[in-house]
């Protein structure tokens, strides 16, 4: 019996074991099968060496593929085996790589300029329907080559003007600084400039933009779909990445406008491993009124910025980028105006891996303003300024070609200066000083994100950025009890706190996630939402923005801006993609919306936040956009409705009001049309509801004065005439010499051609030609009333 049992046993075994060698076999099969390597490396210009942002690596034939990140690196990983890569950007010809992998390779891509083949305007730089796979929505991107192209004010090419031109960006008119997206503040918009902020993006009060033409590589606006890696504001992020500089051999560039004058250096120190540019700007009409005018004799009126980078290839894994900038705009004739922007960003590019890219930041931004006046008897002087010092990690992993995971960490320490006040009288030699307390505060997050492709239709970005604030000390922290409605609240105490003691402490989690999913080739759905956190406010009671708003730091009175969006776009591209349209809804709630008390006192009030009210808004609307990419007719047409309220409690009758950026509509048309390889026209039209305003409809009598009155207490209880505007450009190429480098252009441009009157703001004064103390009449205020030529002459060598 028992040797029976051991023989069964025996054969059973031998089963078994047969059974197991087979499965082995399969398993090893399977796993050799699907073993993947990775390649990896960077694409760029062949003509100037140039990391081409956002560059397409795919596998032909398939959806596999991948985009260049920021500094051009890409990494995509695929079955072991031959394979056949097409690396593509919209401008330069496609190449096709033949590869067998059979490990992990590293490899660089260069691609040529298309250069006369191109025969036309492309106005993205995307590849063909990736506006439909890609999982991003609110998301656009210029390209300098068509900003160059339209008709701008006075000649010059602007980044700024350009952006206001897309759907949901508007701005508070001529001679406001900044621009706003989807109802917002200026505030609410992160400006980066190799990832350090700009706080003021204007030049001569909005006119032109801080940003040189020659200087700027890459122009990406986010108002929708803002990642998890960025953060601190509310509405939008407008990521500006500068030329790294040729790193093959010199380069020129430059013009001579009616206002200004540019000129660029780039060129390499060692060739293909470190090189440089530089760029700066001058102004110049008043040097040239100066003659003409004897009043302006010893006036003050223009504006300059430098803009420089230096990068080095360090070896195949490690690249450092120094880059800087700094601008500033003076103003006046005894009353002096001036501010300035002021950035450098230290940047240390490194590969740990075929799979693991980081970038390790370190930025400092300073952004300053002042007031000066002085005569014989009197002077006068005010200065305010913010200082950021940032240290920022960012890792990204190229998992698999689905999965690609972004993670890291940033520090910010904030510097406020809200007012340091000087008086004197000359003739006894008597100065007084008022100084408002710095602030100091000190703000960091964490973040991770992961962008999925769960299948060939449905694609996903989710993560969570969890951000951190301090309010620090040295200096005072104020108390304050309420009082009536619409008046200042009472100061309670003062506490005076330690260098670095903690005064307050806010956390805000950032939840962020987006859907896309393709109904096929030509057209996708996509929604998404994010959480946004602000820790710092412009503080302004006036119609527009201006660069003497003030910047409050979230405090023991003041909290942190918070704002959840939700938005749903649909996207269809027509005739084999020449055509992008689509059409984006959003709702975005906020709280802790800050907004002042009546009559209150911005500058050289230390009691500022007791002036300071907050409530919650919302902003919603809808977006509907037409792109034409290819021919020789391109360009695009937009139209946003839009509205944008704000309730608080003790303003407006705690009713909602109008915010001061609210446009209804806005309608947005830019037409480029080229005759010839060497002769463009282009054209821009705008229209736009006028913004709201508060005006008296009443008067109240004082001891003989009259004076205006709000009898019902309600805000925005006006709208501002509609604005809207024709411009018109001509771009010429003269003949390029094959046997020389040398390239020039000119640019002709008339602004404002039907000579519109576009009010800027409205205000009341009493009538010159009456007696009668209540006779008023009303003033529009134009910051441009005039039909504007302009010539600029434009150079590359």
């Amino acid at each position: 019996m028992s040797n029976n049992y051991v023989k069964y046993y025996r054969e059973k075994m031998e089963v078994v074991k047969r059974n197991t060698f087979i499965l082995m076999l399969l398993i090893s099969g399977a796993v050799f099968s699907q073993r993947k390597y990775t390649i990896s490396g960077y694409v760029k210009s062949e003509a100037d060496g140039e990391a081409l942002i956002g560059a397409t690596v795919s596998k032909q034939g398939t959806t596999i593929g991948t985009s260049a990140n920021e500094y051009g690196f890409y990494s995509l990983t695929l079955p072991e085996g031959k394979h056949t890569l097409v690396i593509q950007y919209i401008g330069y010809k496609p190449r096709n790589l033949e590869i067998d992998l059979l490990d992990n390779k590293k490899v660089d891509v260069s691609l040529p300029e298309e250069g006369q083949l191109l025969d036309e305007i492309v106005v993205t730089a995307d590849k063909e329907a990736e506006n439909i796979k890609k999982i991003e929505m609110g998301v656009e991107r210029l390209d300098m080559q068509t900003i160059q192209k339209m008709p701008a004010l006075m000649g010059e090419v602007d980044v700024i003007k350009s952006i206001q031109t897309l759907p949901g960006v508007t701005s508070a008119g001529e001679g406001a600084t900044g621009f706003n997206v989807r109802g917002g503040n200026i505030d609410q918009n992160l400006v980066l400039l190799d990832e350090a902020p700009v706080y003021n993006t204007s030049h001569l009060f909005g006119f032109f933009s801080v940003f040189n033409p020659d200087a700027v590589k890459d122009v990406k606006l986010m108002k929708g779909a803002i990642p998890a890696q960025y953060g601190g504001r509310t509405s939008s992020v407008l990521d500006i990445r500068m030329k790294e500089g040729n790193s093959k051999q010199l380069e020129l560039n430059g013009g001579v406008g009616t206002i200004f004058s540019r000129l660029s250096v780039e060129a390499p120190i060692v060739k293909d491993k470190a090189s440089f540019i530089i760029a700066g700007r001058r102004s110049y009409i008043d040097v040239l009124a100066r003659p003409f005018l004897k009043s302006m004799k010893d006036a003050k009126f223009y504006f300059y910025d430098l803009t420089a980078k230096l990068n080095w290839k360090v070896n195949e894994k490690n690249t450092v980028f120094l880059s800087g900038y700094t601008g500033k705009d003076v103003f006046g004739q005894g009353f002096n105006f001036s501010y300035g922007n002021a950035t450098t960003t230290l940047r240390w590019n490194h590969i740990f891996s075929s799979k693991l890219f980081s970038n390790v930041t370190l930025f400092y931004s300073k952004y300053n303003y002042n007031l000066k006046y002085s005569d014989k008897a009197f002077e006068f002087s005010w200065l305010a300024s913010i200082i950021n010092y940032s240290f920022k990690s960012d890792f990204s992993y190229f998992y698999n070609s689905r999965n690609i995971l972004r993670y890291g960490g940033q520090a910010i320490y904030y510097v406020f200066s809200p007012g340091e006040t000087s008086f004197n009288i000359k003739k006894v030699n008597s100065t007084s000083k008022f100084t408002i307390d710095k602030q100091y505060a000190l703000e960091y997050a964490f973040y991770v994100n992961n962008e999925q492709k769960i299948s060939e239709k449905l694609s996903a970005q989710y993560g969570i950025r969890w951000s951190l604030y301090n309010y620090l000390g040295k200096g005072k922290a104020y108390t304050f009890r309420d009082t009536l409605e619409n008046r200042s609240k009472i100061l309670v105490k003062e506490t005076e706190y330690k260098d670095g003691q903690s005064i307050k402490f806010y956390h805000v989690p950032e939840p962020r996630v987006g859907v896309s999913y393709v109904l096929n080739e030509s057209s996708s759905v996509k929604s998404n939402y994010s959480r946004s956190a602000q820790y710092l406010q412009i503080a302004s009671n006036s119609a527009a923005s201006s660069p003497l708003d003030i910047y409050m730091p979230a405090t023991n009175n003041i909290k942190p801006l918070i704002a959840d969006q939700w938005s749903l776009g649909y996207f269809k591209n027509l005739k084999e993609n020449a055509y992008e349209t689509s059409v984006e809804i959003y709702y975005k709630y906020l709280q802790n919306q800050l907004d002042f008390i009546d009559n209150s006192n911005v500058l050289g009030n230390k009691y500022l936040e007791a002036d300071l009210l907050q409530g919650i808004g919302q902003a919603y609307g809808a977006e509907f956009y037409v792109k034409k990419n290819k021919g020789k007719f391109t360009g695009w047409i937009s139209y946003t409705w839009s509205r944008t309220e704000r309730k608080i409690q003790g303003l407006s009758n705690n009713e909602w009001y109008l915010s001061r950026y609210d446009r209804t509509h806005n309608v947005n048309a830019v037409l480029m049309f080229e005759l010839s390889k060497r002769l463009t026209i282009s054209s821009t039209i705008v229209y736009l509801s006028g913004v709201p305003a508060t005006f008296p409809d009443s008067k109240i009598e004082v001891q003989g004065y009259y004076l205006p009155y709000n009898s019902t207490g309600e805000r925005s209880n006006y709208r501002v005439t509609p604005y809207h505007r024709l411009d018109l450009g001509l771009t010429y190429d003269f003949k390029k010499n094959e046997t020389r480098r040398f390239k020039q252009s000119l640019a002709v441009s008339v602004y404002n051609v039907y000579n519109r009157r576009n009010a800027f703001s409205i205000y009341f004064r009493k009538n010159p030609n009456t007696n009668d103390p209540i006779d008023n009449e009303a003033i529009r205020l134009s910051m441009i009333g005039s039909i504007v030529p302009a010539v600029t002459y434009n150079f590359k060598f």
